[in-house]
């Protein structure tokens, strides 16, 4: 079988441009045609990679051969009976975790961006040179990226392999003046790799994250084939967001989300990074190697339909913090706090009630990623619902089998079924899988809880494992919940509108269905001026609606455009949709035991 070889190097780095070249040793009689991805696994939108391919050219032993382009995403180049090199210039200024970005500070891509497919010879190796630049940008920077080395030294330029092109797409690298820390989980070889400026214990981070993955690996068991594992993490001011792949994960967190020396504990600061890095890390098991059949047959040209999202990121999201429960980082109030968050969240989006889980799922490459004004009353979260929906299986099933069966035994099944297998995961599985490990009939369930928009039963099934569900006003808009608060800072009244402040100016961006905004006649982009006589803005809105009781009307001045608009609006009463957990200390002593049970490694 023959061997791609593959190179990226800068070109012009203030362009922020890559030169990609690749040699097909024996191209298609009929003309090879590559091809660059519409999508990047784990991140299910359309993107389109091929728009930033600025320049392409073929040639063959030094001369050149025509290439054209025959779709959105592939070109195809004259027949030729020799090696043919196709060279492209890929433009590079995504700064997120899916595509790629080149600066003076650092480089930074995902295969999917930047290396194109050899169409009908994805399963052959491929060996990869990243390269610096010529004018010797960057030439002292450091490479990290989980790709087996070929020829380069540990976190060097040179020579890389891959097995085949799945795999090609599947190491992000980054390159720049990183902060790397080792270590060790269960005798496998770790890294995580920092770019930014930041002063965090890296010492404390590697204990940490070692205690974190050897939970992680003593769960499921240990891939076959991870024989190494690196965090790529970009640490700016703000931010935050992930992509799982199969070695690594590529990261983005804020600096001041890191340890610092003298930390005791975890603080809320913190366990959002941990949070983070535990979510992309159970990505290992479930999604990377437990996969839906649509996505392991997808050639990442088009849409990839599952109802099945809700497993992949809804299960995942709800071991993420249980996992830091377990592994002994975070104290049981700390994670009774961040699941009341998640209910929280949930409980607010009217979207809820509209749309389903199994819709959402499917429907990720129009609605999920690509939110807009209405997105809150149309659309609801297959990751925060999902994990609810995974809590209320997990004590559904502990619950109906007397402690004999939890989720944990569906997923380890799940792994033996498809991750040891790399069996596709179909549409209907999950569920017959969950009903043949607990011998329960869960079809009503799934329906309700799955395909379904009413309520899930889970302040009943939290009763019965010992936690109490409490509810309270919000003290805010942006009020997380999760904990008791102060019930002085409550609010009595709502607009239902967010209001946000952008580039100067405080405008209306989310008008739930229903509302007091809505029925005023408020639209999604207005700018607020004056509620009741007297300056509106983001920073002040909480503090001036204390003042009032529900079915007041007030005078509501907004700038839609360039027209001032003179608005009446009846506040309505704020609802109790602000949510924590508590142990409940006059919990019998058989609740007692399925919470123990539940919440105890």
């Amino acid at each position: 079988m023959p061997v791609h070889t593959y190179s990226i190097q800068p070109k012009d780095i203030h362009a922020h441009l890559f030169e990609v070249r690749v040699t097909v040793a024996k191209p298609a009689s009929d003309g090879q045609k590559i091809a660059i991805p519409a999508w990047v696994p784990g991140s299910y939108m359309v993107r389109d990679f091929a728009r930033n391919v600025v320049a392409i050219r073929a040639e063959s032993d030094g001369v050149a051969v025509p290439i054209r382009k025959i779709d959105k995403s592939t070109w195809q180049a004259e027949p030729t009976d020799r090696a043919l090199t196709v060279v492209m210039e890929v433009f590079a200024y995504d700064p997120g975790v899916r595509g790629a970005h080149l600066d003076s500070t650092h480089a930074y891509f995902n295969g999917a961006c930047v290396f194109p497919a050899i169409v009908g010879q994805q399963d052959c190796r491929c060996k990869v040179d990243i390269l610096p630049s010529e004018d010797g940008t960057g030439k002292h920077w450091r490479v990290a990226t989980s790709m087996q080395r070929d020829g380069a030294e540990q976190y060097g330029y040179g020579g890389y392999q891959v097995a085949d092109y799945d795999e090609l797409i599947d190491h992000p690298v980054e390159i720049a003046e990183l902060t790397i820390g080792e270590f060790e989980a269960l005798g496998i070889p770790h890294a995580i790799a920092i770019r930014g400026k930041v002063n965090c214990d890296m010492a404390r981070l590697c204990h940490d994250l070692k205690t974190l993955c050897e939970q992680h690996l003593s769960f499921l068991g240990v891939p076959e084939d991870l024989d190494r594992y690196v965090f790529l993490l970009y640490a700016p001011g703000t931010g935050y967001g992930g992509l799982e792949h199969r070695w690594s994960s590529s990261n983005i967190c804020s600096r001041d989300n890191l340890p610092y020396k003298g930390l005791e504990g975890v603080n809320e600061s913190y366990g959002t990074f941990l949070g983070l890095v535990s979510h992309e890390y159970f990505h290992l098991w479930n999604v990377k190697r437990i996969r839906p059949a649509a996505f392991a047959n997808s050639d990442l040209a088009s849409e990839a339909y599952t109802e099945l999202l809700w497993v992949f990121e809804g299960i995942t999201s709800y071991y993420d913090d249980l996992q830091l429960l377990r592994s002994g980082l975070i104290t049981t109030q700390q994670y009774l706090k961040l699941l009341g968050q998640t209910i929280t969240r949930v409980e607010r989006g009217a979207g809820r009630r509209r749309q389903s889980v199994a819709d959402s799922s499917f429907d990720a490459w129009i609605k999920f990623y690509k939110p807009d004004a209405n997105a809150g009353n149309a659309i609801v979260s297959y990751y925060a619902k999902g994990a609810l929906i995974a809590l209320c299986l997990d004590l559904k099933l502990r619950l109906e089998t007397e402690g004999r069966v939890s989720l944990d035994d569906v997923m380890h099944e799940s792994w033996r079924r498809f991750g040891v297998t790399g069996k596709g995961m179909l549409e209907p599985e999950f569920e017959e899988m969950c009903a043949e490990v607990s011998g329960l009939d869960l079809g009503d369930f799934f329906d309700a809880a799955v395909r379904g928009t009413g309520e899930l039963p889970l302040e009943n099934l939290l009763h019965r494992h010992g936690v109490l569900w409490k509810k309270r006003r919000p003290a805010s808009r942006d009020d997380k919940g999760g904990d008791k608060g102060d019930p002085a800072k409550a609010l009595n009244v709502t607009i239902g509108a967010t209001l946000t402040e952008q580039n100067g100016k405080s405008v209306f961006t989310v008008i739930d269905n229903d509302s007091a905004a809505e029925k005023a006649g408020v639209a999604p982009g207005d700018q607020a001026v004056a509620l009741d006589g007297l300056l509106l803005d983001a920073a002040n809105l909480s503090t001036r609606l204390k003042r009032y009781r529900p079915g007041d009307t007030l005078e509501l001045l907004v700038f839609r455009g360039d027209e001032l608009l003179t608005l009446s609006i009846c506040l309505d009463a704020a609802p109790e949709n602000r949510i924590f957990l508590e142990l409940d200390p006059a919990a019998s002593e058989e609740r007692a035991a399925r919470q123990q049970r539940w919440l105890t490694v």
